[in-house]
């Protein structure tokens, strides 16, 4: 297998700048708003609860406008993303808002190593991170190695029933599960140019390794870490559009399947514990 980590980083290089330049980030409203939040954070606003006082770390930040959103909500956020472009736009972006968030570059799963072990009362993980990890429980140990006793981890995903349905239709419009559900030990491989926001920019970067993770793969392997699950919800509705000419946009920039959307989980929201030693 080839580097993933490597291609991977060339590729979030790449397109961070079209990120952060893109409508879809809504960067200007976080300098003209000082309460303004992205919407993937104001979704689960009823789930988070009180952040006040709260020390909190986001993983695999990319641009970091998740990040901000959960400083604006009173914890004090870090920041930790391997790819230096993302980490160089979410702090100009951090500067724009007027709103403090640390960030560190790091491959996940040396996060303990490169943070405060045992320091965080909250473990923040967004959509569309988990896809490029190749292992699940590696990564539950570095979310239980981050968290103090009490601590708690907030994932919101990408649904894994998503993930494997090919986004290009198929020519009879079926909506066919045709990727791996669970984690393999070979990645998905793509080569696709593009991004998932609107953007006239030409990649040049665009091979890279994936992963899919079975819901009870993740669940199992947050408990085999020390965690209890203290809330699981699944989603009818997801941040981007996913399946593209068989999705509609709803509210607060969510999209959803346009036929019978009640017929795939879209997403999930995950809280967990951290016991004590």
């Amino acid at each position: 297998m080839s580097d993933y980590r490597t291609l991977n980083r060339a590729s979030w290089d790449e397109r961070a700048p079209a990120h952060a330049a893109s409508k879809d980030y809504r960067v200007s409203a976080f300098a003209d708003d000082p309460a303004h939040l992205s919407d993937v954070v104001r979704f689960d606003l009823p789930r988070l609860g009180d952040l006040r006082g709260l020390r909190g770390v986001h993983l695999q930040c990319h641009i970091g406008t998740d990040t901000l959103s959960l400083a604006r909500l009173g914890a004090t956020m870090t920041g930790l993303d391997f790819s230096p472009a993302s980490l160089a736009e979410a702090r100009r972006i951090a500067a724009l808002a007027g709103t403090p968030v640390e960030y560190v570059e790091s491959d996940v799963y040396q996060a303990a190593d490169k943070l405060d072990r045992g320091g965080f009362d909250l473990v923040y993980t967004g959509i569309g991170a988990l896809c490029w990890l190749p292992d699940i429980r590696r990564w539950a140990r570095v979310v239980a190695d981050l968290l103090r006793p009490g601590g708690r981890l907030f994932l919101r995903e990408g649904h894994p029933m998503l993930w494997a349905i090919p986004d290009e239709p198929r020519p009879d419009g079926v909506l066919a599960v045709e990727l791996p559900y669970f984690e393999q030990t070979e990645p998905t491989i793509w080569t696709e140019g593009g991004t998932y926001v609107e953007t006239d920019t030409e990649f040049v970067h665009n091979t890279t390794h994936e992963w899919n993770h079975g819901l009870g793969e993740v669940v199992t392997a947050l408990i085999d870490a020390g965690l209890t699950v203290t809330g699981l919800t699944e989603h009818t509705t997801a941040p981007w559009n996913a399946l593209p000419g068989r999705m509609s946009q709803v509210a607060d920039g969510e999209w959803q399947l346009t036929d019978r959307p009640q017929r795939l989980p879209h997403t999930y929201t995950l809280q967990a514990v951290r016991g004590s030693v």
